[in-house]
């Protein structure tokens, strides 16, 4: 037998995945239940496949037919939901990176929430071993986007009306260093939207750099950052470079566990710049 025959079942497998992939991704809340002919217009699959695949994926518990000869998502995604396997908020998703990155980096590493004000607030911390370390005392307090770099990423990604509601207004200094013109800010959230991080050098506390990168939810909107903060004798531009590379990358692990997708989110970007 040859190696392509024996590959074969192999490859047939996958494509079955990838098509019942394909199937589950057609429901949404708009779209909560869908008829053959539907999914397989959505899918671009025949309409005999369509079915095959739906009777398998309904012996599985993935989909379930419903009153008309119509399909619904299956009770077992909803059991794995509720289980307690897949994090439902922010803090509880993010808990598990920020010890990892800390234990790495042993610097402090926190992740920060947008509120529905469009202000932030720190959820977590997991604090440096070090002793001399960032340490953050206002957790749960609503803060101004602009001021630092956990901030400063989620207010890139926002889209441009709510970025201006900040934008507009007079930004309040809370140290020297907090950047108040409005147009040396839109530069920064310009070149934060392309590396997708920030950073910040005492714009929110005298003697602390920061570095952080946004958050995004299954939606692709974004929804909070992950970011560390160094006392400034830890920290240089280089260091600060490595380690907004290595947030983002931690960041990115975080938004997946929320469902994000690189195709959601490359939208809220490209909405973000205008």
């Amino acid at each position: 037998m040859s190696e392509d025959a024996a590959d074969a079942p192999a490859r047939a497998g996958v494509q079955s995945i990838d098509r019942a992939v394909a199937i589950l991704r057609c429901f949404d809340a708009r779209r909560p239940e869908l008829g053959i002919s539907e999914i397989a217009r959505m899918t671009g699959l025949s309409t005999s496949t369509t079915h095959r695949l739906l009777a398998a994926m309904q012996g599985n518990s993935l989909v379930r037919q419903t009153p008309g000869r119509r399909y619904g998502l299956g009770p077992l995604l909803v059991q794995l939901a509720r289980s307690g396997a897949v994090p439902t908020t922010l803090r509880d998703a993010a808990l598990p990176f920020l010890r990892a990155l800390r234990d790495e980096i042993d610097e402090t590493v926190a992740v920060h929430e947008l509120l529905p004000t469009d202000e932030r607030a720190v959820v977590d911390q997991v604090e440096s071993h070090q002793e001399l370390r960032r340490t953050y005392t206002d957790i749960g307090v609503p803060l101004a986007l602009p001021h630092g770099a956990p901030g400063k990423a989620m207010l890139a990604m926002l889209p441009p009306d709510r970025q201006e509601r900040w934008l507009s207004r007079p930004i309040p200094a809370a140290t020297p260093r907090t950047v108040t013109d409005p147009d040396e800010l839109r530069a920064q959230l310009a070149t934060i939207r392309t590396r997708r991080w920030a950073e910040s050098h005492a714009e929110r506390h005298p003697g602390i750099w920061a570095v952080a990168a946004p958050l995004f939810d299954h939606t692709g909107a974004v929804v909070g950052a992950l970011g560390t903060s160094v006392p400034e004798v830890r920290m240089d531009e280089r260091r600060a470079a490595e380690l907004g590379e290595r947030v983002k990358a931690v960041a990115w692990e975080v938004s997946e566990a929320l469902g994000a997708t690189a195709e959601a989110v490359t939208r809220t970007v490209e909405a973000a710049g205008g």
